[in-house]
C-alpha cells in the first residue's frame, strides 16, 4: 500500500498558529513575499515551501496555516471589506474552495499545466485539483483469518448480515455531522450507488460507532475493537497500517471515491503574481512530486509516475477510481436544507434498528 502513505495533516484541527515566515533564499530582506492560507500544518508543508523557494529564490514565503472554514472566511471577510488577502489559498474543504471559485472570490489562473490538468481537477482555470486521495475500508486483520475482507459495500453488508451479534458495536465509520470528509464521503456515496441507504441501516443493525476524526476508528480497528471502518481516508489508515500490522486497508472494487485539496489564487490577491507562481509550482512535475515523494500525498499531475500518483493507481484500478469533481456540484451540500435533509435520513436509517 505505498501508493496511500501517510499524510498526517489532513482535516486536522490545530490551533491557530502564528504566522511563519520564510525569508527569501538570496538574502534580500526587502524580497517580495508571497502570501499563503493553508490547512496544512506549516511543518509538514515545509518540503513544498523549500522547494517553491529553491526555484523562486527571490521570493519569500509568509505562511499562515488555519482550519478550513478559517480560509474561508478570511478570504470573504477581507475582500468583501475592500482589503487584500493571500495571494494562494489551499485547502482540504474542497466545497469551501469551489463556492470562493463560483462566487468570485478567486481569479483566473492561466497557467502552462492548465490545459493538460484533468479536466474533472480543473474548475474554469479558477480551482485546482493538486491531489488525489482515496477512501477504503480498514479491517483488523486477525479477524480475517479465515475469510478475505468485504471488498464491496455489497460484500460488506453481506458479511455484517452474516456475523450478527459476533461484529455488534464493531464497526466504525466518520460522524456526517461532525467530520467534513465523512459528509463528503457519505455525499458522494448517495450519488454514486443506488443503494447505500442499505448499506447505511446494516451499519445501524450492527451498533456501528461514529467518529468525527480518522484516528478514533483506526485505534479501535488496530487494536481489535473494531473488525471493520468504513469510508476511512487512505492516507491516515496507511499511516497506521505502517505502524500497527494488524490494520489492514481494502480499495473497494465496485468505486473508491477520491477526494482532493484544492489550490486557488484569491480575487483580492495582494500579489496575484506572486501566488500563480506558487500554484504553478505545486502543478509543475517537481511540485507534485515533492508531494508525492516528501509530504507523501498522492500526486494529480498527468506528467508524475511512480509511487503515490494518480497515473499509478488509475493503472492499477481504473474506472474503479471515482474522483470528486471540482465543480459547482460541490455546493449542493451547502445548502443547508438539503444537507440538513441528508443528516436527518441518515440519522432515521441509523435508528430504524
Amino acid at each position: 500500500m505505498r501508493f496511500l502513505l501517510p499524510f498526517l495533516g489532513l482535516f486536522a484541527f490545530p490551533a491557530m498558529a502564528q504566522p511563519v515566515m520564510f525569508p527569501a533564499l538570496s538574502g534580500n530582506a526587502a524580497a517580495q513575499t508571497v502570501v499563503v492560507y493553508s490547512s496544512l500544518d506549516e511543518p509538514l508543508a515545509k518540503p513544498m515551501i523549500s522547494g517553491f523557494q529553491a526555484a523562486n529564490p527571490d521570493v519569500a514565503v509568509r505562511y499562515e496555516d488555519m482550519l478550513t472554514g478559517e480560509i474561508y472566511d478570511r478570504i470573504v471577510k477581507e475582500t468583501d471589506a475592500g482589503q487584500k488577502t493571500a495571494d494562494f489559498a489551499f485547502s482540504s474543504a474542497m466545497d469551501l474552495q469551489v463556492k470562493l471559485s463560483n462566487d468570485g472570490y478567486a481569479q483566473r489562473s492561466d497557467l502552462p499545466m492548465s490545459g493538460r490538468w484533468p479536466s474533472w481537477a480543473n474548475w474554469r482555470n479558477t480551482a485546482y485539483a493538486l491531489t488525489f486521495e482515496p477512501a477504503v475500508f480498514v479491517y483488523h486483520k486477525p479477524s480475517f483469518t479465515t475469510q478475505k475482507p468485504p471488498s464491496t459495500r455489497a460484500e460488506f453488508v453481506d458479511y455484517l448480515k452474516r456475523q450478527g451479534s459476533a461484529v455488534y458495536g464493531k464497526i466504525g465509520t466518520y460522524d456526517i455531522e461532525r467530520s467534513g470528509v465523512g459528509f463528503l464521503f457519505m455525499a458522494r456515496d448517495q450519488e454514486q450507488f443506488g443503494d447505500i441507504w442499505s448499506v447505511i441501516q446494516a451499519m445501524g443493525a450492527a451498533g456501528v460507532k461514529l467518529y468525527s476524526t480518522s484516528s478514533a476508528i483506526l485505534e479501535r480497528v488496530s487494536d481489535g475493537r473494531f473488525v471493520l471502518g468504513y469510508n476511512i481516508l487512505g492516507s491516515y489508515a496507511a499511516d497506521w497500517a505502517a505502524r500497527h500490522p494488524d490494520v489492514g486497508i481494502v480499495l473497494p472494487r465496485d468505486y473508491t471515491v477520491v477526494m482532493s485539496r484544492i489550490g486557488l489564487v484569491p480575487q483580492a490577491a495582494a500579489s496575484p503574481d506572486l501566488g500563480r507562481r506558487y500554484l504553478e509550482f505545486f502543478m509543475s512535475a517537481e511540485g507534485q512530486t515533492i508531494m508525492a515523494r516528501e509530504l507523501q500525498i498522492p500526486a494529480v499531475s498527468p506528467d508524475v509516475a511512480g509511487v503515490n500518483t494518480a497515473n499509478t493507481l488509475r493503472e492499477m484500478l481504473g474506472a474503479q477510481l471515482r474522483p470528486v469533481p471540482v465543480s459547482p456540484g460541490l455546493m449542493v451540500y451547502l445548502d443547508q436544507v438539503k444537507r440538513a435533509r441528508l443528516i436527518a435520513r441518515w440519522n432515521e436509517v441509523l435508528r430504524l434498528q
